[in-house]
């Protein structure tokens, strides 16, 4: 092979497909939340004992029987950190669920409408805007009383503004296009051109805004439940778990370690997941 041939083809694009970070990074967080997942799922068939019923075994260390060790009143951290995965999930779920009914159509109607209903829209936003979210969210709970579907109604509710936000955003820039502009031209109605062509181009985004914001949620939540606020005794949640471990935490570091080290992990694979997804769906914004 001449020297000029070998040039021209060490030049030519490798055909492989390459594993690039953001690619590992996708794959190695979405085992994690795939794993996640199916514990909730199937968390009756994978917890080794009934998470509330009550032991003679207590504060256990972790042993080969119970791996995770046993509680003040003698239940499996396991099981418990097992079945909680399924309610902190769920208060995720919920949340965002919430927020993605008022703040899509929110922004949406804002962006498309414009003039005063704009400003009225926006200036309700604003207004959540100006409170703290964990202290209106708190407020909201004392108000409806403590419970996972008071935590879920209030974290919707100080949430929503910030998808209306950018959403908004993303409309105004979307429905100056070409493409939506030919839309109008072959007769689509305005209803018509924002569900077929200008929420589908809003998808990417918000995408990966969700898959960031699901970490953010069980984090506050299970801080909202550490508190008293959310899911209540003797229902195994991560947060709750960890209020209840307070007054153990010389005497039973299991308590705490293990239901805080599986938070971290899941707030983890979520962020990852959304960084590596963003890299992957906008480079060229990371470049």
């Amino acid at each position: 092979m001449s020297v000029a041939a070998w040039e021209d083809r060490q030049m030519e694009p490798d055909p492989r497909p390459r594993l690039t970070r953001p690619k590992l990074l996708l794959i190695i967080s979405g085992a994690g939340i795939i794993t996640l997942l199916l514990s909730s799922i199937f968390a009756s068939y994978l917890a080794p004992y009934d998470p509330i019923v009550i032991s003679p075994a207590e504060l256990q260390p972790p042993t080969a029987e119970h791996p995770f060790g046993t509680d003040q009143v003698g239940r499996d951290i396991l099981s418990r950190v097992i079945y909680g995965s399924r309610l902190s999930l769920l208060i995720s779920a919920g949340v965002i669920s919430l927020t993605l009914m008022i703040g899509l159509p929110v922004g949406t109607l804002a962006a498309m409408t414009g003039g005063w209903v704009d400003e009225i829209l926006m200036r309700l936003t604003d207004v959540f805007f100006s409170f703290p979210y964990l202290i209106l969210a708190m407020a909201i709970i004392a108000t409806l009383g403590v419970g996972a579907t008071s935590l879920v109604l209030a974290l919707g509710v100080v949430w929503w503004p910030s998808y209306a936000r950018m959403v908004r955003g993303m409309v105004l820039s979307i429905k100056e296009r070409p493409f939506v502009e030919a839309a109008y031209v072959v007769g689509n109605s305005k209803l018509g051109v924002v569900v077929r062509h200008i929420l589908p181009h809003t998808a990417e985004e918000l995408s990966v805004r969700i898959s960031l914001d699901v970490g953010n949620v069980i984090l506050i939540a299970t801080g909202l439940s550490f508190l008293g606020l959310g899911a209540q005794p003797p229902v195994p949640e991560w947060g709750s778990m960890l209020g209840e471990a307070r007054p153990y935490i010389l005497s039973g570091w299991w308590l705490s370690f293990f239901p805080g080290i599986v938070i971290v992990l899941a707030v983890l694979c979520f962020s990852l997941f959304g960084d590596a997804l963003q890299d992957l769906l906008r480079p060229e914004q990371n470049r």
